[in-house]
């Protein structure tokens, strides 16, 4: 019978927590009354703001990868144009030292082509000691 006379108080006390909790909870989220929505004119004026930022660094990044563009192809074309020179200059040595224009050279120089062969026969040599050694 104790019971039963408390039951009421229960009840009560159940809906007051109840309504206390939702009071706490909604208290978390802020309150967005109608007049402070933000309207769709800011909202198309932020994304127009994002769009043009973005093409702008688009077009930044497009004008930095061509100047790339044309400085790698400036080094390119020097490349190949100091390859041309060092090829010229090996053709320049090859041709200076055939044997037609070391002949000439010789020549030029008073030297005489040889009438007899000589070679030098170096299985025949004797070997001094030490003289393989670097030491």
């Amino acid at each position: 019978m104790a019971m039963t006379v408390f039951a009421p108080a229960i009840t009560r006390s159940r809906e007051l927590i109840a309504q206390k909790s939702s009071e706490v909870v909604l208290k978390l989220v802020p309150d967005v009354s109608p007049g402070a929505q933000a309207n769709r004119k800011f909202f198309a004026t932020f994304v127009s703001a994002v769009g043009i930022m973005g093409l702008l660094f688009l077009l930044v990044l497009n004008t930095l990868l061509a100047q790339d563009a044309f400085q790698l192809k400036h080094l390119k074309l020097q490349s190949k144009l100091v390859s041309d020179q060092r090829e010229a200059v090996n053709r320049q040595i090859d041709n200076q030292s055939s044997p037609e224009a070391l002949a000439r050279a010789a020549l030029a120089l008073g030297m005489k082509p040889s009438e007899t062969s000589v070679f030098l026969n170096l299985d025949k040599l004797p070997v001094q000691p030490g003289s393989l050694s670097n030491g």
